[in-house]
């Protein structure tokens, strides 16, 4: 196998996984590879995969398959597949073995990608699912060009163990970046373009130095000229610290949106998922939250369907649903990862028609709040971050302050900061009219 010349990342899951994937693609551009947008015609094709969602493993298997077939329809020679992220941590040898992949590396080791990649062309066996803590971040190389919103990892890793989930076991120990290389990289950014950055973490509120928490980092980084938003994502209800919560209330450019998951309604079920909050407490946070930044977005994510759920306890979901008026939410069917808890828990797991019904209620009932939600906005002048053109001529698509899509035909360009007067409301996005400046 010869050195591969171009090369494609595919992403799959969590925005974690986005930021991963453009960190390897900048080390790949950095060996002098040329990117290609059609992972058919790459010499090296990397999949990032994620672990969270149903037959994750099975469907990177059908991905390789479809790759070497659509190489041999173009008369080419089967690419050089790298498998990398939580699939390849939870894999390892196993997907050498079954698909004969040329390379494997863990979402802690990726910065070992061109080494990998240049022992795979040499026909050496190439796999890494070594975990250090955060080795990689000084191995990466600098931030290349960006558009008007950028991603910047803060914390890694989860110390919480919820019984459903594999994320302790793929990405490890909870562990937090230094405060000078964050800002730093915060401020490459910017110079490379972004205007909005999002803080990202498995539980990004946990995010430490020994002496400051997140709070403060967010407000180290309003102080960069030149960006003008921050969010973060995501947070958990143990690390939703009262000076966060102020933060909401003190810092301009901290976005009024907060993705808060709960997971449940039901305390036996909190508690049988081991999540550390209970009913009453998320609510209670949510509260001061609300009291700090009355206009807040709040977001979620909810599991339906976990073993031992009651009918009971499904109808405490909705009716913490219908109290708490999400903005947006993520809502997943459980499905058991190998390996944790609660696939062990087999005498009790919900028959899947229950599941999917049980989901569709929930999902109505928590499209009903988004759509009033955005009706809310309607008549409000907002600014909005241009971040693409749209499907129709003269139309851009930007944000809200508060995450939603919005439509409008305007001749301002991407990055440009736009306000706009919000006229219509869809289920999920927003439609606007720029205002016009007054002649000077």
């Amino acid at each position: 196998m010869t050195d591969p010349k171009t090369y494609h990342v595919k992403s799959y899951g969590c925005q974690m996984n986005v930021y991963d994937g453009e960190r390897m693609a900048e080390l790949m551009a950095a060996q002098g590879l040329t990117a290609s947008d059609d992972p058919n015609a790459a010499d090296l094709v990397v999949l990032n995969t994620c672990h969270i969602r149903e037959k994750a493993t099975e469907k990177v298997y059908s991905e390789i398959g479809r790759l070497r077939k659509g190489a041999a329809e173009l008369g080419r020679d089967k690419p050089m597949i790298a498998i990398a992220g939580c699939v390849a941590q939870a894999e390892g040898e196993e997907i050498i073995r079954r698909a004969k992949v040329d390379v494997v590396v863990g979402p802690q080791a990726y910065h070992n990608l061109p080494q990998l990649v240049a022992d795979a062309a040499k026909g050496q066996a190439s796999l890494d699912t070594d975990m250090p803590a955060i080795a990689k971040f000084g191995a990466l190389p600098a931030r290349r060009k960006v558009g008007p919103t950028a991603f910047l990892t803060v914390q890694e890793g989860c110390d919480k163990f919820c019984t459903y989930c594999v994320v302790p076991y793929t990405r490890g120990a909870e562990v937090s970046r230094s405060f000078d290389a964050l800002v730093d990289e915060a401020k490459a950014l910017v110079d490379a373009g972004a205007r909005e950055i999002t803080l990202l973490g498995q539980n990004v509120n946990a995010w430490s130095d020994g002496e400051q928490g997140l709070e403060h980092l967010i407000m180290a980084l309003d102080k960069v000229a030149g960006l003008e938003r921050i969010r973060y994502t995501t947070s958990h209800p143990n690390d939703m610290t009262q000076g966060l919560i102020d933060a909401h209330a003190h810092v301009e450019k901290l976005m009024p949106f907060l993705h808060l998951p709960v997971q449940a309604g039901s305390d036996r079920v909190l508690k049988a998922m081991n999540r550390s909050h209970s009913r009453d407490s998320y609510l209670r946070i949510l509260d001061r939250v609300r009291a700090a930044r009355p206009d807040i977005a709040l977001s979620g994510d909810f599991i339906v369907g976990f073993p031992g759920e009651t009918d009971a306890e499904f109808e405490e979901t909705l009716s913490l649903v219908h109290e708490v008026r999400y903005a947006q939410c993520f809502s997943f069917k459980y499905s058991p990862r190998p390996g944790t808890p609660a696939a062990e828990m087999t005498d009790d797991f919900i028959p899947d028609d229950v599941a999917s019904e049980r989901l569709q209620r929930l999902q109505a009932a928590l499209n009903t709040h988004q759509q009033a939600f955005n009706e809310a906005i309607v008549g409000r002048s907002c600014d909005v971050l241009i971040e693409r053109k749209g499907r129709h001529a003269g139309q851009m698509i930007g944000k809200s302050p508060w995450l939603q899509s919005v439509h409008l035909e305007t001749h301002a360009q991407i990055g440009d900061m736009v306000t706009v007067d919000i006229v219509s409301a869809g289920p999920n996005s927003l439609g606007g009219v720029a205002k016009v400046k007054a002649a000077a």
